[in-house]
């Protein structure tokens, strides 16, 4: 599990790039010490030996999650 940092969020060139398989993924939305967190939960390949077994979480508060709309709007050339 990780919760995404604001400042460590950069960006690099990589020239070596692969598309990965979709996945099912959930998310739930907590509160914690008055913080809201948003948090991605995605799930192994059905061909996994335990294809319910969360793969991987990721965790935003609200100012991450806003850089990274910011981010998605900007290279996505969303308005």
């Amino acid at each position: 599990m990780a919760q995404i940092s604001l400042d460590s969020i950069k960006k690099i060139e990589k020239y070596r790039n692969t598309i990965h398989d979709k996945v099912h993924t959930t998310y739930t939305v907590f509160e914690m010490d008055g913080k809201k967190y948003v948090q991605l939960d995605t799930y192994g390949r059905i061909e996994r030996e335990n294809p319910e077994k969360i793969s991987q979480s990721i965790q935003l508060d609200k100012e991450t999650a806003q850089f990274l709309v910011n981010i998605l709007c900007k290279e996505f050339d969303i308005h």
